[in-house]
């Protein structure tokens, strides 16, 4: 199989999407973040002294997915067409956070998806590392991708 990240001399390289097909596409990704209850609590409770820690945390994935061109070196700035961050959780000391993004365009979202999940699980560590620093974020995962050369791909697991 044949890296197409590297050019003639073995060096990174930014794919050419130049003669790819636009076609719509779109990436769900999901991570967790692992707290002690009491923690998670004060989340779903707004109990936090920084402010609503989901608001802020929605926010910063929709930045971040919208910014991943600036984070990863060979991802090619996307106009995304939407961004949707949802929240969830286990009752008890998990926080799941699920971003979907789409475009249509040359090349596919699975990178801002990522990124997406990830600035938002950081975010939720930042406003809530006062109460509790030994949170563990993770897994996460590309949950799907649709549209594009290489097709749709699903891990609903």
């Amino acid at each position: 199989m044949e890296l197409s990240h590297f050019n003639e001399q073995g060096r990174a390289k930014m794919v050419d999407v130049s003669d790819k097909e636009i076609t719509t596409r779109t990436a769900a990704a999901q991570t967790t973040v692992k707290m002690r209850p009491d923690t998670l609590g004060r989340i779903l409770d707004g109990g936090v002294e920084k402010g609503d820690v989901l608001a802020v945390a929605q926010v910063a994935g929709i930045m971040a997915a919208k910014k991943t061109s600036d984070w990863i070196p060979m991802c090619h700035p996307l106009p995304l067409t939407g961004i949707n961050i949802n929240f969830g959780d286990n009752g008890r000391d998990e926080l799941y956070i699920e971003a979907i993004v789409k475009t249509t365009g040359k090349t596919g979202v699975e990178m801002e998806a990522l990124t997406a999940v990830s600035a938002a699980a950081l975010t939720v560590y930042d406003m809530c590392k006062a109460m509790q620093k030994d949170m563990e974020i993770g897994p996460t995962r590309l949950v799907s991708k649709t549209g594009g050369k290489s097709g749709d791909y699903h891990n609903f697991t």
